[in-house]
């Protein structure tokens, strides 16, 4: 059963093996906001392998210092963006060099999800 987060900044829905995450329209995120995922990895995935989904259906901004402390979660072991315009999709590429987990970029919810499946899969 999904259960739905909603903050300032975000909307989270957490699934049994994933999540996915949509930013509002116009944020800029911050180490701090950040730690909302932190907490999250803690509790809601207690020492479970989990996969970050961010669904990009909104234009914003991320500090890229985020994915420092972001591949320091020992639990997370992939991420995905959607990234349905060109520029999210540009932007994608750029964070895929801050970040230190298998990170792809798709254009399709299902398939994202698909990925983060096989993700999980191979990390049980």
């Amino acid at each position: 059963m999904a259960k739905t987060l909603t903050y300032d900044f975000c909307t989270m829905t957490l699934y049994d093996d994933y999540l996915i995450v949509v930013i509002n329209e116009g944020e800029h995120l911050i180490p701090s906001q950040n730690q909302i995922l932190v907490d999250i990895a803690k509790t809601h995935y207690h020492n479970k392998p989990f996969v970050y989904i961010t669904h990009r259906k909104y234009s914003y901004s991320v500090d890229p210092s985020i994915y420092l402390k972001t591949s320091k979660i020992p639990n997370l072991c992939g991420f995905a963006v959607i990234a349905e315009v060109p520029i999210s999709m540009a932007n994608a590429q750029i964070e895929k060099l801050f970040l230190n987990k298998p990170f792809e970029i798709f254009t399709v919810i299902d398939d994202a999800i698909n990925w983060a499946k096989g993700v999980i899969s191979n990390a049980k």
